[in-house]
């Protein structure tokens, strides 16, 4: 396995005229660690990947590599591994020779570059590819030889910019298993870019959520997903119903409310019910039917309470009461332990 390095940034603010790309970002990702950055085009989640790079310069702020300090140290010189959007391998070469390049700058022997070499087109699973060129391999085989080059000198950290947007949806999670694998197995400490939200959770040990260049909330995936930080958080990592709590109730109606301050109870989806009848006991609201999205084995419920306000529901198709329909009236209902107040 190879020797993971930990990674600081205090304080890391990025101008680009008078535009703040960065402000204030401040984090310590451990040795070994998965941490994906995170957030909506134009967060700033990428142009910290750069800085962490070395490819931008921050215009304040520290970066540290294992308590040293790199913030003027030069990419080439952070001898870190990066896989990039669009692959950018050779043309020209082959499997093997695009993963053997970076060790052959660092001058290491034929015999170690070839045993090397041998072993990292086994552990991405492009046996028998290896005298191929990029334009005879498909997007997912690319994506893996871009993997393979990344690592193949055993760098502390590897940095990866949105690396499976070119794929359809099930090569993507194909990868995301070949990349949680392969984590798992170099030791290597990961930080990785998307804006896909379901990859994030399924990938990260911490995930880093990114809006308007600044950091809104690092934390593991379930704390992220179930306890976030703030409203946009909440709002941005899947869906949430946001319902307005005034006193001990919600439009009148009493309910049990958490522990926390807030003027919003914050429920996730998943955790509530519906039902045709006033439920006898917990949380329970009337609602009224708006639209409903069959998605195969979920049917995604658009509601509305009384006041207007709007919530959603996925509920198992199999498990929908027959003939339902705009304008119908329900009840939807929750246990007090599942909610937030934001």
């Amino acid at each position: 396995m190879t020797q993971a390095a930990e990674i600081g940034a205090s304080g890391i603010g990025k101008m680009f005229g008078r535009f703040t790309a960065l402000q204030d970002i401040s984090m310590t990702i451990g040795r070994g660690e998965f941490v994906t950055l995170l957030g909506p085009s134009g967060s700033g989640k990428t142009t910290f990947l750069m800085i962490l790079s070395g490819f931008e310069a921050p215009t304040s702020g520290r970066l540290t590599l294992d308590g040293q300090d790199m913030t003027e140290t030069p990419p080439e010189a952070r001898g870190f591994g990066m896989v990039f959007q669009g692959y950018a391998l050779f043309p020209h070469m082959t499997v093997e020779e695009n993963i053997a390049f970076p060790l052959k700058v660092q001058g290491r022997s034929a015999a170690d570059i070839s045993c090397r070499v041998k072993e990292m087109v086994e552990m991405v699973g492009l046996g028998g590819h290896g005298h191929k060129r990029p334009a005879g391999l498909s997007g997912g085989q690319q994506q893996r030889v871009a993997l393979a080059r990344a690592l193949a000198y055993a760098p502390p950290v590897l940095l990866l910019d949105e690396p499976f947007s070119a794929l359809d949806k099930n090569l993507r999670g194909q990868m995301q298993d070949e990349m949680r694998r392969i984590h798992q197995e170099t030791g290597t400490t990961f930080v990785f870019v998307t804006h896909d939200q379901e990859e994030a959770l399924a990938l990260s040990s911490r995930i880093a959520i990114f809006e308007k260049g600044q950091l809104q909330q690092i934390a593991p995936p379930r704390e992220i997903y179930e306890r976030p930080a703030n409203r946009f958080v909440a709002e941005f990592l899947g869906d949430i119903n946001i319902l307005p709590v005034s006193g001990t109730s919600i439009e009148g109606r009493a309910i049990r409310l958490p522990d926390g301050a807030g003027d919003h109870l914050a429920i996730r989806p998943e955790y509530m019910d519906l039902s045709l009848s006033e439920p006898g006991e917990g949380n329970a609201l009337p609602v009224q039917l708006r639209d409903l999205t069959y998605l195969g084995a979920e049917t995604r419920l658009l509601l509305a309470t009384k006041a207007g306000v709007p919530v959603t529901l996925h509920v198992p198709t199999a498990k929908l009461p027959e003939g339902l329909a705009p304008g119908a009236a329900l009840w939807t209902s929750w246990e007090a332990s599942r909610g937030f107040l934001l």
